[in-house]
C-alpha cells in the first residue's frame, strides 16, 4: 500500500469522552463541532492553513477575545477525517494512504487548504498522492471504494471518473507488461476455493490474462461497478470477458445463481445480508448490462439468470429480455438447464412449460423463414443447401426439444395441448429421425393411461413412422400403448424398407454377374462362392418379405373383424415380431420338401396321367 508521511511532531491530542483536547499547555480559544465530536483547538494553527476556517473564525470572534464555537457538520469524512486535518495543521506526522487520501483531498478542498495558506498545503499534497496511486491497480481500487463515503465531493473533484478511467485502461492491458500485481491475496484465495472461474475458464495461469481483475472490481458497489464496466467496454474489452465479469459479480451476491436447476440439487451458497428487493434490483441492473451479441453469455448462465429472475419476481421486461437471449442461442443450451421449476402461484405442472414454449417460439422466429413456416413439408433441395447453416441449429434444437418432452412427459399434470404445442413447433424436416419424439410419446402414453382413442391417435400424429430407426420400429410394432393404426403404419413402412433393400440386393447381384461374365478367366477364384452367398442372401430377404406380407395381411383381416368392441391386445405382440432364423430355416425346409414332391411329377402332370 502506498503512503506518505507529513510533519514530525508527536501526538498533541487526547480524547476525553466525545471531546478531543489539545495537550500543548495553552488554553483552547476555538471549539469546532463535527457531528457529535468536539475539538478544543487554537485559532492560529487553523487559520494559517485553512481559508474557510480563517473566514469563519474572523466572523465568530468576539471583541473580548473569548473562545468561539464553530460547527462543521458537513466536512467530508466527518470527525475522523477532521482529526487528521487538525493534526496536519499542528504539524503532527500524518500518514496518507490509498484508504484516506480521497476523504482528505475532499476535506482539504472543502476547507480551502490551498497554497495561498502555506506552501505544501494539504490540497497539493493529496493531489500529488492521488496521481501517484492512479498508476497502481490495487491502490486505485481501494481509493475508488472509499469514494462512496464522500461521493458528491469526489464527483465534483473528478476523482471518481479519474479512478475509473485509470482502472479501465489497466483492465484492458496486459498486466505482465507493466508488472502490475495480478489480483490481490483475496482474489488468489477466491480462485483457490473454486476449481473453475465463473466464466467457465479453468483457474490456471493462462486465464489470468483476462480475468485477473474480476474479484477486485466485484468489491465495488453496484453504481461504481456499472460505471467501471461501461468504461472497460468502451475501451475495447472483448464482450465475452465483459459478460464473464458481470456473471462473476452476480454470483458473489446472488446465491441462487450458484445452484443447479434440478429439484434434487441440495447445495446451498451463503446467503448475503441483502434483502430480496435489493437482489432483484441487482439482477435487473446486471441483465441490462449484458452484451447482446449471440453466444457471448453462455446459455447455461442465461437460463440460470432467468430462473433466478422468476424466483425473485423480477420485472416482466427483465424476464422477457432473458427469454429472447436464450431463444437466440437455444441450440447451445443443455437439457438440464431447460428444466426450470414452475414458480407460478397456480402451479399446474412441475416444470415451466410456457417459458420454454416462448423461448422456442423466439428461436423459430429467427431460424425458420416465413416461407418455410407456411409450408414446412415443401422444401426444395436448393433451399436446403442454401439454408445448411440454419438447419444445423434447427436439428440441434429438435433433439433438445425431444429430450425435454421426454423429461416433462412423466408429469401427470401436463395436458395434451401443451405437449403437442411444444412438439409441433419443430418442423418435420428438422428431425432426421423421429426416435426422440417417439420416445417422448411413449413416456406420455405410459404416464397418462386414461387418454381416449382419439387423443392417442392425435398424439401419435406428432411422429412420422417412416422416419423411425429399425430399433424404434421394432419397439413400436410391439408397443401395446400405440393405436392399431399406428402399428400397421410402422409395419407397412418396415415392409417398404425391406422391399427397397431387396431391390438393392438384386441390383448388386446383377452387376456382379455381369462383371464376372465379361471378366472371363480373369475373374477371382472364389467367384462361385460369392455368387452362392449372394443367392442365399436374396433368398433370405425374399423369405423375410413374404413373412412380413403375411403378417400385414393378417393384421388387416383382424382390423376388418373389429367392430365397436375391442379385441384383446394380447394377440398382437406375437404377430408383430419377426420370425427367428430357425423359423426361416424350417420354412425353407418345408418349401424344399414341397418342391421335391412336385418335381416327382412328369411335365407338371399328375402321376396317373403319366402312367
Amino acid at each position: 500500500m502506498a503512503f506518505m508521511k507529513l510533519g514530525s511532531k508527536s501526538e498533541p491530542f487526547r480524547r476525553e469522552g466525545q471531546t478531543w483536547v489539545c495537550t500543548t499547555g495553552l488554553p483552547s480559544d476555538v471549539t469546532i463541532e463535527v457531528g457529535e465530536i468536539s475539538f478544543l483547538l487554537h485559532k492560529f494553527p487553523l487559520l494559517s492553513r485553512s481559508g474557510l476556517l480563517k473566514k469563519l473564525i474572523a466572523e465568530s470572534s468576539k471583541e473580548d477575545g473569548s473562545s468561539c464555537v464553530l460547527q462543521l457538520h458537513d466536512v467530508p469524512g466527518g470527525a475522523k477525517t477532521f482529526k487528521d486535518i487538525t493534526r496536519f495543521c499542528y504539524g503532527v506526522k500524518l500518514e496518507i494512504t490509498s484508504l484516506n487520501v480521497v476523504s482528505l483531498r475532499c476535506a482539504a478542498e472543502y476547507l480551502q487548504m490551498t497554497e495561498n495558506y502555506g506552501e505544501g498545503n494539504l490540497v497539493a499534497q493529496t493531489e500529488a498522492f492521488l496521481n501517484e496511486i492512479f498508476s497502481n491497480w490495487p491502490d486505485s481500487i481501494k481509493a475508488l471504494e472509499t469514494c462512496e463515503e464522500v461521493q458528491p465531493f469526489a464527483e465534483d473533484l473528478h476523482i471518481v471518473s479519474r479512478c475509473i478511467d485509470s482502472l479501465a485502461m489497466k483492465a484492458c492491458s496486459d498486466p505482465n507488461l507493466f508488472h502490475w500485481p495480478v489480483a490481490g491475496s483475496n482474489c488468489k484465495q477466491n480462485q483457490a476455493d473454486n476449481s473453475a472461474l465463473w466464466n467457465g475458464i479453468s483457474s490456471e495461469k493462462p486465464s489470468q490474462l483476462h480475468d485477473w481483475w474480476f474479484y477486485d472490481v466485484s468489491l465495488l458497489s453496484l453504481s461504481l461497478y456499472k460505471r467501471l464496466i461501461i468504461a472497460i467496454e468502451v475501451k475495447g474489452m472483448k464482450s465475452e470477458v465483459v459478460a464473464a465479469s458481470l456473471i462473476y459479480y452476480l454470483r458473489r451476491f446472488l446465491p441462487l445463481m450458484n445452484r443447479q436447476s434440478s429439484f434434487t440439487d441440495t447445495s446451498h451458497a451463503t446467503i448475503p445480508n441483502t434483502s430480496e428487493a435489493d437482489q432483484r434490483a441487482l439482477l435487473e441492473e446486471i441483465v441490462e448490462l449484458l452484451p447482446s451479441k449471440r453466444g457471448v453469455t453462455s446459455s447455461k448462465h442465461l437460463l440460470r439468470l432467468l430462473r433466478t429472475a422468476m424466483i425473485l419476481s423480477a420485472s416482466s421486461s427483465c424476464k422477457e429480455n432473458l427469454e429472447k437471449r436464450v431463444g437466440a442461442q437455444l441450440d447451445q443450451a443443455a437439457l438440464v438447464d431447460l428444466l426450470i421449476p414452475n414458480m407460478g402461484y397456480s402451479v399446474e405442472t412441475l416444470y415451466d412449460i410456457d417459458c420454454i414454449q416462448r423461448i422456442l417460439d423466439h428461436f423459430m422466429s429467427i431460424y425458420q423463414p416465413a416461407s418455410v413456416a407456411a409450408s414446412p413439408c415443401i422444401i426444395e433441395q436448393g433451399a436446403l443447401i442454401a439454408g445448411a447453416d440454419a438447419l444445423t441449429p434447427m436439428t440441434m434444437v429438435a433433439n433438445l426439444v425431444d429430450g425435454y418432452l421426454a423429461e416433462v412427459a412423466s408429469d401427470t399434470n401436463l395436458n395434451l395441448t401443451k405437449f403437442q404445442a411444444l412438439a409441433v413447433a419443430i418442423p418435420d424436416y428438422a428431425r432426421p429421425l423421429d426416435d426422440g419424439i417417439y420416445h417422448a410419446i411413449d413416456v406420455y402414453l405410459k404416464v397418462h393411461p386414461w387418454l381416449t382413442d382419439s387423443e392417442r391417435e392425435q398424439l401419435c400424429r406428432l411422429m412420422n413412422c417412416q422416419k423411425l430407426s429399425l430399433e424404434a420400429s421394432t419397439h413400436a410394432a410391439q408397443n401395446e400403448r400405440l393405436p392399431l393404426r399406428v402399428i400397421v403404419q410402422v409395419l407397412f413402412f418396415e415392409q417398404l424398407r425391406l422391399r427397397t433393400s431387396i431391390s438393392g440386393w438384386f441390383f448388386v447381384s446383377d452387376n456382379l454377374e455381369n462383371g464376372q461374365h465379361h471378366s472371363g478367366n480373369f475373374g477371382l477364384t472364389n467367384s462361385d462362392t460369392r455368387q452362392g452367398e449372394t443367392a442365399e442372401g436374396n433368398e433370405n430377404l425374399r423369405e423375410r418379405l413374404l413373412d412380413l406380407e403375411k403378417e400385414c395381411s393378417s393384421i388387416r383381416n383382424e382390423l376388418q373383424k373389429l367392430t365397436k368392441t375391442k379385441k384383446s391386445w394380447s394377440i398382437f405382440p406375437k404377430r408383430f415380431g419377426f420370425r427367428k432364423k430357425s423359423d426361416f430355416s424350417n420354412h425353407k425346409e418345408s418349401k424344399s420338401n414341397d418342391t421335391k414332391t412336385s418335381s416327382s411329377n412328369t411335365n407338371g402332370k399328375p402321376d396317373h396321367e403319366n402312367g
